[in-house]
């Protein structure tokens, strides 16, 4: 297994002071990618693409330098092309903080322990979109039950409900 309950903590006192400590803390969230409308409504994801892609410009990043084409990042390719897309990705991004984050997501929100490459990308699919077709995880859902006491969204700047002067 890649990840366990103690990734990255080297030291007995880090242990200690995570789990009895630091896991139990509310957590404030000050760069979520979730659109301020989606979450107020509650808005079901659609799927694992719109959860994980839609908006966020780190992943579309390192898909470019990888020579992801824009069809399969903010291009009209189908859901499912672009998270493969992804899955091809992220196996070549060893040492960036996206691939220790892709799997943490993977195993403390959707339970799976899995590498995400293209090979386990189907499963990995499936049974997360399962999921994220009920009701915990809708997105206030997972808000809660993640312990998130305050968020701060990263808003389109030409967002005319932000600026009226936009409008």
């Amino acid at each position: 297994m890649f990840l366990n309950d103690d990734f990255m903590l080297t030291t007995p006192m880090a242990k200690t002071l995570f789990h009895n400590h630091a896991s139990k803390m509310p957590i404030i969230d000050y760069h979520c990618h979730l659109d301020p409308q989606e979450i107020y409504e509650n808005k079901p994801f659609v799927n694992l693409t719109e959860a994980w892609l839609s908006g966020d410009h780190y992943k579309w990043r390192l898909m470019r330098a990888n020579g992801v084409p824009e069809s399969h990042i903010t291009g009209n390719a189908s859901d499912y092309d672009k998270f493969l897309a992804w899955s091809r990705t992220l196996p070549k991004t060893i040492g960036n903080p996206l691939y220790s984050w892709t799997h943490l997501e993977l195993r403390r929100f959707f339970g799976i322990d899995e590498l995400l490459n293209e090979e386990s990308a189907p499963r990995i699919w499936e049974e997360v979109n399962r999921k994220l077709a009920t009701e915990p995880f809708k997105r206030r859902n997972i808000i809660k039950n993640t312990n998130v006491k305050i968020i701060g969204t990263t808003d389109d700047p030409v967002d005319s409900k932000l600026s009226p002067t936009l409008g």
